[in-house]
């Protein structure tokens, strides 16, 4: 499948196709580098790693995945970057795309990255805005897909904070690949009328099912549990606000056993905040797969960035 030159911005710009080959040609870079065989298919590239927000499993994955396949990695964080202060976006674009290969953006506004896709000339992924965090989807479905087997069909739940990027992602991608997908979240909480509609479009294309509801019983019958932190990075001072109406959707052991499936597993994109959206037991336990979750972050990224850059 050729994706050549593509930017890799959100889901919706990508077939279930597409979405599917990213995650099968990431499970084969993981089984390579197992087996101590990396690529040159990035070889001579320069990568510009953009990042306004920090970053843990972003900046390490795009880190290794660029030196394992050849390329250079060059971060820029908030400190080295004059985005829309001193210089627009449009005129950084324009001079990074001669200097670089690819560029990744991780930061606030989506409209930064689609600017930077726009002038830049060169592929850009998003390591995650404000709306959308797609390459945190792709590493949770690779997470899936190797303990389940498959992926059409799964009984996918998602609690907490229903309109935040990873729930509008996750929805995206669910919807998409035929994923029955409900987010469980007090009605404040709900993602955009217009998203839901969009997925339900894809939904019935697909053949699964989306459910937006505040009733936590409904997730009887989930091969998923996945949650968030209930306050993203720049809501802080909604914390408490969050807690307090938050603190029913709580992943914990009574919850997962609302589910009656012994083979429920629990997802996070981590950081977790053990004691808010997850109690330290469900997150310590064997029915917890966050850290395979976390390393697929790197294979992922890499199978995106080969398969859009790659020679």
């Amino acid at each position: 499948m050729d994706l050549k030159g593509r930017s890799f911005l959100t889901l919706k710009d990508f077939t279930a196709e597409e979405i599917e080959y990213l995650i099968d040609l990431a499970g084969e870079l993981k089984r390579k580098k197992k087996q101590g065989i990396l690529g040159t298919s990035l070889k001579g590239k320069n990568i510009a790693l953009l990042f306004e927000k920090p970053s843990t499993r972003t900046r390490c994955a795009f880190t290794v995945g660029c030196v394992d396949e050849g390329a250079h990695p060059e971060y820029l964080g908030k400190d080295d970057l004059q985005l829309g202060h001193k210089e627009s976006v449009e005129d950084t674009a324009r001079v990074l795309g001669r200097m670089f290969d690819g560029i990744e953006f991780r930061g606030f506004k989506h409209e930064t990255v689609e600017k930077l896709a726009k002038y830049s000339n060169v592929p850009v992924w998003n390591g995650l805005t404000d709306e959308y965090h797609p390459t945190q989807i792709l590493a949770d479905f690779l997470t899936m897909k190797e303990h389940f087997g498959y992926l059409k069909g799964l009984n996918f739940v998602y609690l907490g904070d229903g309109r935040n990027n990873m729930a509008n992602s996750l929805m995206i991608g669910a919807a998409k690949l035929g994923i029955n997908f409900s987010i469980i979240a007090p009605e404040t909480l709900w993602p955009t009328g217009d998203l839901t509609e969009l997925c339900k479009e894809y939904a019935k294309e697909s053949g699964s099912n989306i459910t937006i509801t505040e009733d936590i019983e409904q997730v009887k019958g989930a091969d998923v549990l996945y949650t968030d932190v209930w306050c993203s990075m720049g809501e802080e001072d909604k914390a408490a606000e969050r807690i307090a109406i938050l603190k029913p959707y709580q992943i914990n052991k009574e919850l997962m056993d609302k589910t009656d499936k012994d083979s429920t597993i629990f997802l996070h994109c981590l950081p977790a905040v053990k004691g808010n959206e997850v109690t330290e037991e469900v997150f310590e336990s064997d029915k917890s797969l966050v850290f395979d979750e976390a390393e697929n972050r790197m294979h992922t990224i890499k199978a995106v960035m080969v398969a859009t850059l790659g020679e």
